[in-house]
């Protein structure tokens, strides 16, 4: 079950994650600004005034951080918010389109599963207050929060109906299993590592001829390293995974080429030249296939599952003549 503190600050931040300054030379009324269309989907409208409201929490959201929307900044924020939400609102639309057309919606079970959900996560609260605080700050009524979980809830039932079909093999599962060993380690593989970065390749080789004529690695990273991060600790980077490491990817099979204890040339990298220090690995034995089997089915599949989704989402927006740009001076 959904844990009520992530989903009401989902209701203000999830919709950051789907969504022209115009301008309108005639002075309209609040009540026309709040008619006027800002999208099309087929003959559906989605007006102003209906975006506006799903726009108070994320406003609220903003002021809280500190934005000012009456600034040029501030109002740069707010229309990027108001075509995120606006895509939000154009893809719930559709979904719940597809929902009817699909014969996905059983009104009463629904109905059941929100109040199911509306009372486990009132119950998650240690008192009645605090429930009604969070509500509160998430601009949220009994009712519109009930109208959120529903709208969850008929998406996750598209998102079944979508990718029912969806299944991986145990080839596609073997296939991944052989090409990521390292990601199956007992534990993860990692290198302790220190590098000397330099601005050109005609310093990178001053540094290299300092290292071979036996200067200590430290003296050199200290002197010369342009990684203010790591130079004065003698250029070290600590422990780095094998997998996942975020470092620059030429930088990592560089360090993972060299032995224990080995120095390697200059090495060009989109932040520069660095010569890489390999102090020493730490491996480990790679579990069995038969260990790893359902964990990796469930990632291929979910995997598959995110990309069916996406596609088709995709695609019911394009069949939906779904219509924006003419209406953006309307968004301000």
């Amino acid at each position: 079950m959904k844990n009520i503190k992530i989903l009401l600050s989902a209701a203000i931040i999830g919709v950051f994650t789907f969504t022209a300054v115009g301008c309108n030379m005639i002075t309209k009324t609040d009540a026309a600004i709040k008619k006027s269309t800002v999208a099309k989907i087929g003959k559906t409208v989605i007006t102003r005034g209906e975006l506006d409201k799903k726009m108070e929490p994320i406003i609220s959201s903003l002021q809280a951080q500190g934005v000012d929307i009456n600034t040029e900044t501030g109002k740069q924020t707010l229309l990027a918010q108001k075509k995120q939400t606006l895509q939000g609102m154009i893809i719930d639309i559709i979904v719940m389109n597809k929902a009817k057309e699909n014969k996905l919606i059983d009104e009463a079970k629904i109905t059941q599963e929100v109040q199911s959900q509306y009372d486990e996560i009132k119950k998650s609260f240690s008192t009645e207050k605090e429930f009604d605080d969070a509500m509160k700050q998430a601009n949220f009524t009994e009712q519109t929060f009930k109208d959120y979980l529903r709208t969850d809830l008929i998406k996750m039932k598209v998102a079944d109906f979508i990718t029912k079909d969806v299944k991986v093999t145990d080839e596609d599962v073997k296939k991944y299993y052989d090409s990521n060993q390292l990601r199956f380690t007992e534990k993860p593989n990692t290198i302790h590592v220190a590098h000397i970065l330099l601005a050109n390749e005609q310093d990178a080789n001053k540094a290299k001829a300092r290292l071979d004529a036996g200067e200590k690695f430290e003296t050199v990273a200290k002197e010369m390293s342009t990684d203010t991060g790591s130079k004065d600790n003698g250029g070290d980077l600590g422990e780095v995974p094998y997998v996942d490491s975020g470092y620059d990817l030429t930088f990592m099979q560089a360090a993972l080429a060299l032995k224990d204890g080995q120095i390697s040339i200059p090495i060009h990298t989109q932040f520069g030249y660095h010569i890489i220090w390999n102090k020493g690995k730490k491996e480990y034995a790679i579990k069995s296939f038969d260990s790893v089997k359902a964990d990796i089915t469930k990632t291929l599949t979910d995997e598959a599952k995110n990309n069916k989704v996406q596609t088709t989402l995709d695609q019911w927006q394009k069949d939906a003549k779904v219509v924006t740009d003419k209406y953006e001076k309307n968004l301000m």
